[in-house]
């Protein structure tokens, strides 16, 4: 006779109603995980709706700032009105993404989200006995590099902006405060997204330019040589799940570039590959300083895919065209609501 049959193994994702969260949501229950998503749904929820009647999925619309919604009982997190549940891992992915979000809201959310919320889920996931606590952070950590050499995870960290800030010191205290601790963190420093997700975002450079080319003919350019560093969300998604099935040994306390070599371009370049897929857009130039933001800087990612075996397989003009096709077929009609973007208004 067989044994008992194992459980599938759990983990919580807190903002996981967002851009990587509901897409990563589906992975993760696509590999065999029963996935619990935490989220306020600032953005609203209709990019969970999919994963609704799924046997391994649970919801609580939750702050996961406040200890009446989200709290550690009997060894194992409760989040909301859930039933308290112990945790394989814990993905960490709340916060107030982005500059201009940041500046909106101001330093005192701005910290109180993204530091002291790491923090205090930090803290859920070791008492809970949880044995990886995978950090969501950013590439704008770096700054400008001082060289103008591609940046790597041990490159000094150089923060342009609020945003930033709070990342840095979130990841400072995973790196420097948790030693012993049995949730052992992962970091990754994302480069800028683009692509299709179920909660769609149009305030990223590539996906917004495809947005404004179809539906305006028109794209108003700042800041016109200003080099970034691009990552599909799906790529994104896929360097978490394979970070959570990884040897402990091969991630635990680790940083890692989420990105891919290729995927370093300037504005321009950015522009031209979306002229190759969209007929017709104007382009303007226009010089506009825009405090906070970062300039030119080229990110190495040698170390994800040797730890991980996860080169990004999705190119940019991949993501061109699967923005353009979405638009084209009507998938979204209201692509210009502050829905899809994280602050009222867009960055170029």
């Amino acid at each position: 006779m067989s044994g008992p049959v194992e459980p599938s193994p759990h983990v919580l994702i807190t903002g996981g109603a967002g851009y990587i969260g509901s897409l990563l949501t589906g992975v993760l229950l696509n590999a065999g995980w029963r996935v619990t998503v935490a989220d306020d749904l600032l953005f609203g929820g209709q990019s969970l709706l999919g994963y609704w009647q799924h046997p391994g999925f649970r919801f609580a619309k939750v702050d996961v700032c406040d200890p009446a919604q989200f709290a550690v009982e009997g060894g194992a997190i409760r989040v909301g009105a859930l039933p308290p549940a112990p945790c394989d891992a814990v993905i960490h992915l709340a916060a107030i993404v982005g500059f201009p979000a940041c500046q909106m809201v101001g330093p005192q959310v701005a910290w109180r989200y993204n530091y002291e919320g790491t923090r205090r889920v930090y803290a859920a996931a070791e008492a809970a006995g949880a044995s990886r606590f995978l950090f969501a952070s950013t590439y704008s950590n770096y700054g400008l590099s001082p060289d103008g050499a591609p940046v790597a995870e041990d490159s000094p960290l150089n923060p342009q902006s609020l945003y930033a800030e709070t990342k840095v010191a979130s990841e400072r205290f995973l790196l420097d405060e948790t030693a012993g601790g049995r949730a052992a963190p992962t970091i990754f420093r994302f480069a800028t997204l683009f692509g299709v997700s179920p909660r769609m975002r149009f305030d990223l450079i590539v996906n917004q330019f495809v947005l404004e080319a179809l539906t305006r003919r028109r794209l108003v350019i700042y800041q016109r040589g200003y080099a970034r560093s691009f990552v599909h969300v799906r790529d994104v998604a896929d360097a978490v799940r394979l970070a959570l099935q990884a040897p402990a040994q091969q991630v635990a306390r680790q940083i890692f570039n989420v990105g891919g070599d290729d995927g370093n371009y300037t504005k321009d370049e950015i522009v031209a590959i979306v002229q190759r897929y969209v007929e017709g857009p104007r382009v303007e130039h226009k010089a506009l300083p825009l405090g906070g933001v970062m300039g030119d800087i080229g990110v190495a990612f040698a170390k994800t895919p040797q730890a991980l075996d996860s080169p990004p397989r999705l190119t940019v003009e991949d993501g061109v065209r699967e923005v353009r096709d979405v638009l084209e077929a009507g998938v979204i009609k209201d692509a210009f609501d502050s829905q899809y973007r994280n602050a009222q208004f867009i960055v170029q």
